[in-house]
């Protein structure tokens, strides 16, 4: 599969994965999903109706107070690139990754469409 092109600029990829913003409502939905985005087994944040949230991340209630659109997007994308000791996984690279479960080999665990969901909604995250 071929990745859309990006570039880090700092700490950030300044230029959406697809050219257009994403839908917070969509991007929600993968975020709180345990079938997809996967964020609630290591994040906490500002979902009452679930249970269970993880507790090895930082909450993701005020991420969009301090961090820009564009820095959420690289940590989204591969946080690795501003901490190399992370253990959240890469969710659009799919090069240099060892242990990949066969049914992600190859792609990656979401679509450009979907990191730009994912990001639209985080920046909504503004109060703590």
């Amino acid at each position: 599969m071929q990745l859309e092109p990006f570039e880090i600029v700092g700490d950030t990829i300044p230029t959406s994965l697809t050219g257009k913003p994403g839908d917070p409502a969509r991007g929600r939905a993968i975020v709180v999903s345990r079938q997809m985005g996967l964020c609630l087994l290591c994040h906490s944040g500002p979902f009452p109706e679930e249970r269970l949230p993880g507790s090895l991340a930082p909450s993701l209630a005020g991420v969009g107070a301090r961090f820009s659109p564009e820095q959420l997007r690289l940590r989204v994308v591969d946080t690795s690139k501003v901490n190399p000791q992370t253990i959240m996984p890469p969710y659009y690279r799919i090069g240099g990754l060892t242990r990949v479960a066969q049914s992600y080999a190859s792609k990656p665990i979401l679509s450009a469409e979907q990191i730009e969901d994912v990001v639209a909604f985080l920046a909504t995250l503004k109060e703590p």
